[in-house]
């Protein structure tokens, strides 16, 4: 199985904006692919906890680095 990784620049955008990017990437993504999303919105770490919750996806690693926060999910729950 190959594990297809994609990066989603979402710096500089506020709610919901960096979770609007994720979706549209998840929609192209399928089970294994590795998803990694760069963003700046402070409120950013709480929503991808709220995406993960509701999508049931995993959330690998979220750091936060001096100029942005980084998202890794793989994922997992494609239907």
């Amino acid at each position: 199985m190959s594990e297809a990784k994609k990066v989603v620049d979402a710096r500089g955008l506020s709610c919901p904006g960096p979770i609007t990017n994720l979706t549209k990437a998840y929609r192209d993504a399928k089970n294994g692919d590795v998803l990694e999303i760069w963003a700046t919105d402070p409120g950013f770490k709480s929503d991808i906890k709220a995406w993960i919750e509701r999508t049931k996806n995993e959330l690998v690693e979220l750091r936060e680095e001096k100029d942005k926060i980084i998202a890794i999910i793989k994922i997992t729950a494609k239907k």
